[in-house]
């Protein structure tokens, strides 16, 4: 059985910021958008019906969770997405759904051999049956 990732209190702390930061709906949504690339806080607050200084305040709390970083680019100060911050919460997450689907592939097995066992039994019912017996 797979167990979860070692976690020291630092790794606990990051995991616990990064999944915190992405539980607001409007965050998850500004990191779909920075997967595609590159974008101002303006560019990031034009599709949506909040005003700069929230959508900053969000980037904010995006980037001290480490899942984002801000450069300078002249004027610009473009927002990018760090991938390598994704990774611990993946291999977290997916600990989790091995182990899942460890114990759901034991389950199937105990059902079918239930139902194998149950086939063989109703096999031999209907042989009684057939031949005039009753079970």
């Amino acid at each position: 059985m797979h167990a979860a990732p070692p976690v020291t209190p630092t790794e606990e702390d990051q995991l616990n910021r990064a999944f915190a930061a992405l539980a607001d709906p409007l965050r998850r949504r500004l990191v779909a958008r920075l997967a595609l690339g590159d974008a101002t806080v303006n560019e990031l607050a034009a599709p949506f019906a909040v005003t700069l200084q929230a959508v900053s305040k969000h980037l904010r709390v995006l980037e001290d969770a480490g899942l984002i970083t801000r450069s300078r680019d002249a004027q610009r100060r473009p927002c990018h997405l760090e991938p390598t911050a994704f990774g611990p919460l993946a291999a977290w997450i997916d600990a989790y759904r091995v182990r899942t689907e460890e114990k759901y592939r034991r389950l199937d097995a105990v059902l079918a051999a239930q139902a194998e066992h149950r086939g063989g039994r109703e096999a031999d019912q209907t042989a009684a049956q057939q031949r005039g017996h009753q079970p």
